[in-house]
């Protein structure tokens, strides 16, 4: 009986308001990502056209203008470099875990 007592009609246009509202929400959604997306691409190409245009190049300096120092940095990165003089790792990883670590030893004082 309870069958009878429904208002088909009130529930059929529930439900038909309710699936409307939801794709008006996709709708929306999918607007306003296609819209962020025309800005985005539109920011990016005009963007390096400016940072181009401001770029200066860069002009090396003569070694023979370097100070002391400097000129003793480049001779042992070159000879580092040249010679492979450099350290070999293992590739291998060591993690020492401790049962009570310092910061939980101060949060906690019966340890």
């Amino acid at each position: 009986m309870l069958f009878l007592t429904v208002n088909w009609g009130e529930t059929w246009m529930l439900a038909g308001v309710s699936v409307g509202v939801v794709f008006a929400i996709l709708l929306t959604l999918v607007l306003v990502l296609q819209i962020f997306s025309i800005i985005a691409s539109t920011t990016n190409k005009v963007a390096p056209k400016a940072a181009a245009k401001t770029a200066e190049p860069v002009k090396a300096q003569p070694v023979a203008n370097a100070s002391e120092d400097e000129k003793a940095a480049i001779a042992a990165a070159l000879y580092l470099y040249f010679n492979n003089a450099h350290d070999e790792e293992s590739g291998i990883l060591t993690i020492h875990r401790e049962d009570h670590p310092a910061w939980h030893a101060e949060l906690n004082e019966t340890l």
